[in-house]
């Protein structure tokens, strides 16, 4: 994993390695410009790619262009099914916003692998964290920062995620307040450090 400079480096063992393709959901503010309010994606397991390395290396770049491409009628997993070089995907689990479980005051990130693979059924196989550490995506602005998130103590999944190699996700610059809500495509690659499951 290449980190930006100023990037928290690892201090966990790797638990693990994904693509994801989803959403980033916005709102238009009063002020007409965008506030996201969370997303929704598909995590994938990429970690036996890790040994073909341009393979891994672009592997957002191939999960985004798919997910451009797509019938706005395909769901991720109908995506993700294409990229022939994941022959049998594997789907991890799930990423979502919910309400602060610890404050109960605003929302987190979330990675959900209680309903999949090999966590299926283990209740507390999920992570809610906080972002602690931020950055602009090096590849521009139209893509969404990198971040650096621990674990706020909701979960055993995972200690820290790390959001890398993301693809698209930005928002328009402004919007008309009172706009319908929007939702932006994005991939990305999620680093899942530690856990005690």
């Amino acid at each position: 994993m290449k980190l930006p400079s100023g990037f928290p480096a690892p201090n966990e063992t790797l638990s693990y390695v994904a693509v994801a393709i989803g959403t980033q959901n916005y709102t238009c503010s009063s002020t007409g410009t965008y506030t996201n309010v969370g997303a929704v994606a598909e995590l994938f397991d990429i970690s036996c790619l890790a040994k073909d390395k341009p393979v891994f290396d672009m592997i957002a770049d191939g999960a985004i262009a798919f997910w451009n491409a797509a019938p706005p009628n395909l769901t991720p997993q109908q995506v993700i099914s294409g990229l022939s070089v994941l022959k049998s995907p594997v789907i991890l689990g799930q990423h979502y916003y919910v309400t602060n479980p610890i404050t109960g005051i605003g929302i987190n990130p979330k990675w959900d692998f209680t309903s999949s693979g090999a966590t299926a059924g283990k209740s507390d196989a999920y992570v809610v964290a906080a972002k602690a550490f931020g950055a602009t995506a090096p590849t521009g602005s139209k893509d969404i920062d990198w971040v650096f998130l621990t674990n706020i103590g909701a979960g055993k999944l995972a200690d820290d995620v790390y959001r890398t190699d993301t693809k698209l996700g930005q928002p328009p610059a402004s919007c008309t307040p009172g706009s319908a809500p929007i939702t932006v495509k994005y991939a990305a690659k999620y680093w899942l450090f530690g856990g005690h499951l």
